[in-house]
């Protein structure tokens, strides 16, 4: 089974969800875009995991994938998927808005968390950000998560991750979309000195790349209060 697949002419998509009508719903939005072709459509976890199983092809590049299904739910399919086929990339569609399911729909393996009440336009853009090995939340996600209730104090969550104060500063801004020059200027520190925040941030976290920072920050809380 290969660890990732080249780009394809065409993204082949699976939707995951119990609800026939959203299922639909979702198939006649994308049917407007030449480059993305639904492969096929799933009510379970479980029947998401046979239809992998059965794509011999390795056809199957993303799923979008409901939380909340019968038999086995999103964050359970989610791990699976992750731990059996790592190519695929999975995109959560839901209308879980709680903080500790985004966290573990991403802990899980979710490349991106996006509402039910998005546009097509915003689905299609998350579509294509994941593909292109990036992390994508929609702004209500990214502010449930920010502007949670959190009785840990930001020294606390620091020591228990190895970080000091600054790089879970400069973690947070990361996070946020912030290029290096304007974490820079909001922190009155040299474009130099962020360079060197973000090594040693990806040195210590293991991540290899932004999206993988992220991963960390949201495993380890420490998204800002």
């Amino acid at each position: 089974m290969p660890m990732q697949k080249n780009n394809p002419e065409y993204i082949h998509i699976i939707i995951a969800d119990d609800h026939e009508i959203v299922r639909d719903g979702i198939i006649a939005m994308l049917e407007e875009y030449d480059h993305i072709r639904v492969a096929g459509e799933v009510k379970s976890g479980q029947e998401v995991l046979s239809l992998c199983e059965a794509d011999k092809d390795n056809k199957i590049d993303l799923i979008i994938m409901d939380l909340n299904m019968g038999e086995m739910g999103g964050i359970e399919a989610t791990r699976k998927v992750k731990e059996r086929f790592p190519y695929i990339k999975v995109l959560a569609l839901t209308m879980m808005k709680e903080e500790e399911k985004i966290r573990e729909m991403t802990e899980a393996g979710a490349s991106g968390y996006i509402f039910k009440n998005s546009g097509v336009e915003e689905l299609v853009e998350a579509i294509k950000k994941v593909m292109d090995g990036e992390l994508y939340f929609s702004d209500e996600a990214v502010y449930n998560i920010i502007t949670r209730k959190n009785e840990k104090g930001h020294n606390a969550q620091a020591a228990e991750t190895d970080l000091t104060d600054r790089e879970v500063e400069v973690l947070e801004l990361i996070c946020k979309e912030f290029t290096n020059a304007e974490i820079a200027e909001k922190l009155y520190i040299s474009v130099r000195t962020v360079d060197a925040h973000r090594r040693n941030l990806l040195q210590k976290t293991g991540a290899r790349n932004t999206a993988g920072l992220v991963r960390y920050a949201m495993k380890h809380d420490l998204l800002g209060n």
